[in-house]
């Protein structure tokens, strides 16, 4: 389970850091990663700007059907939480879909 952990994580890590304005180090421990999105919160969607971390995951719950957590409750508010403890499938379905929403913002 740890070789297959940290495939998880470094496929995670490597798409979120292509993803336009969005970087992420490579998380030590645990089962989360924590990008920061800072070079997305100036965005705009639907005329309204994106702003905050929490106004982001809303959205990508909204348009991605992804569920995430935005970072303000672990001291961040340019960071997002997501979880690589699910199945590689799963992974790359959520990432697909974050990537999507993201560039359909202005």
């Amino acid at each position: 389970m740890v070789t297959e952990f940290d495939r998880r994580r470094r496929v995670m890590v490597d798409r979120l850091n292509r993803m336009p304005g969005v970087t992420c180090r490579m998380p030590t421990g645990a089962f989360y990663a924590f990008p920061n999105v800072s070079g997305v919160l100036s965005r705009r969607w639907n005329d309204q700007p994106i702003g905050s971390a929490s106004n982001l995951a809303s959205y990508l719950l909204k348009e991605a059907q992804v569920a995430l957590v935005p970072g303000e409750p672990f001291g961040s508010d340019q960071h997002i939480r997501l979880s690589y403890a699910t199945s590689m499938e799963a992974i790359e379905r959520g990432l697909t879909r974050i990537e999507t929403a993201l560039r359909k913002l202005t």
